[in-house]
C-alpha cells in the first residue's frame, strides 16, 4: 500500500490548493531539520516535501487521485498512452527533489530562514522567535501569492518593522538593599505619536522589583517601553545593577568584605574589634595572637542570600590593613631591638 500524502500533509482528500499550501508551509516549518533536531525530523521534512510536490501539481495529483502511489510510480495497468502523455503504463514518477530547494522556493529567496527565524541564520531578532510564535517584526499574510513554487502563491512575508536597539540604563543599588531586597521606582522618558502624527514626550514610571542577594551585571528588561513611534518597534528598556560604592564594604560574589586598620601595637598586642555587618550589629572580633599582613578571618553565613539557595548567604570577610607608625623615636626603637626577635 502506497503513502497517504493527504494524511501527511493532514489534510482532506478534497482539500483546496490553498489548503495544500498552507498545510506544506505549516509542516515544512515544524520539521525543518535546521529547526527540529528530533532524529526523524530529516526523513519526516523529505516526507512532506513529496507530498507537496505530488499534491501541488494537478497532473500527478490527479494521478494519485485515482490510482495512488504505485500508479504515479508505473504501477497502473494499460496506463494513459498519447493523449494522456504518460506511455508506457504509467507515469514513472519518482521523487528526486531536493526537500530543501523546495522549502526554499516556496518561501521564496535562497535563505528562507533570514526572515522567518530568529538567530542562527542571519534572521536576527525577526520573525519566529520559537516554532508557533511570532515577533511583531515579520506579518505573514495568507492571501495573494509569492508564485514561487509550480505557480502556486505561498504566503506572503512582509518585514515591515524593526526593533530599535535596546536602551541601557545603570541601577546602582546599595548593598543594604541587595541584602534585604527593595523596591525602586525608575523614571523614564520617551517619545510618543499620537495618531494624528503629533509627537510628545511622556514619562513613565517602571517598578523594580530588587531580590536579595542580586549580582552585579543582572539586567531587568521591561519590554518595548522605547519610543512609541510609527515605523518601528519600540526598543526594549534594560536596567543593569551596578553595585553603589560603600563606604564599608564591597562584595566579591555573595561574600561581603571588610577591611579593618589596625595600628601596629594592636596587632602584635592584640585587641578586641568591632567590626560592623551588613545587618546593622557589630560583631566582637577577638585579636590574642599576632595579626600578620594579609590575615583574613572569615564569618560563615554573615554575607549577602544566595539567590535560589533559601537560608543560604555568603561569608563576612575581615581583612587586615596593619598601620606602621611614620617613624619612631630612638628610645622605642631601642627597646624594640631588644625585645623583639631578630627572625
Amino acid at each position: 500500500m502506497g503513502k497517504d500524502f493527504y494524511k501527511v500533509l493532514g489534510i482532506q482528500k478534497n482539500a483546496s490548493d490553498d489548503e495544500i499550501k498552507k498545510a506544506y508551509r505549516k509542516m515544512a516549518l515544524k520539521y525543518h531539520p535546521d529547526k527540529n533536531k528530533a532524529p526523524e525530523a530529516e526523513a519526516k521534512f523529505k516526507e512532506i516535501a513529496e507530498a507537496f510536490e505530488v499534491l501541488s501539481d494537478p497532473k500527478k495529483k490527479e494521478i494519485y487521485d485515482k490510482y495512488g502511489e504505485e500508479g504515479l510510480k508505473g504501477g497502473i495497468p494499460g496506463g494513459p498512452d498519447g493523449a494522456g502523455g504518460f506511455p508506457g503504463g504509467g507515469m514513472h514518477y519518482e521523487f528526486h527533489g531536493d526537500p530543501r530547494e523546495i522549502f526554499s522556493r516556496f518561501f521564496g529567496g535562497s535563505d528562507p530562514f533570514g526572515g522567518l527565524f530568529g538567530g542562527g541564520m542571519g534572521g536576527g531578532r525577526r520573525g519566529f522567535t520559537t516554532f508557533g510564535g511570532m515577533d511583531d517584526d515579520v506579518e505573514m499574510d495568507d492571501g495573494g501569492g509569492m508564485g514561487a513554487f509550480g505557480g502556486f502563491g505561498g504566503p506572503q512575508m512582509r518585514q515591515q518593522r524593526r526593533q530599535d536597539a535596546p536602551i541601557q540604563h545603570e541601577l546602582q543599588v546599595a548593598l543594604e538593599d541587595i541584602f534585604k531586597g527593595c523596591t525602586k521606582k525608575m523614571k523614564i522618558s520617551r517619545k510618543v505619536a499620537s495618531p494624528d502624527g503629533q509627537v510628545r514626550k511622556e514619562e513613565k514610571v517602571l517598578t523594580i522589583d530588587i531580590k536579595p542577594g542580586w549580582k552585579a551585571g543582572t539586567k531587568i528588561t521591561f519590554p518595548k517601553e522605547g519610543d512609541q513611534m510609527p515605523g518601528t518597534v519600540p526598543a526594549d528598556v534594560v536596567f543593569v545593577v551596578k553595585d553603589k560604592p560603600h563606604n564599608v564594604f564591597k562584595r566579591e560574589g555573595h561574600d561581603i568584605v571588610c577591611t579593618v586598620k589596625l595600628p601596629l601595637r594592636d596587632a602584635l598586642c592584640g585587641t578586641t574589634l568591632q567590626v560592623p555587618s551588613i545587618e546593622g550589629p557589630k560583631i566582637p572580633v577577638p585579636l590574642t595572637e599576632v595579626t600578620k599582613p594579609h590575615t583574613v578571618k572569615k564569618f560563615p553565613q554573615k554575607g549577602l542570600p544566595i539567590p535560589k539557595q533559601p537560608g543560604k548567604r555568603g561569608d563576612l570577610v575581615i581583612k587586615f590593613d596593619i598601620v606602621f607608625p611614620d617613624s619612631l623615636p630612638k628610645s622605642t626603637k631601642d627597646i624594640l631591638h631588644d625585645m623583639l626577635p631578630a627572625s
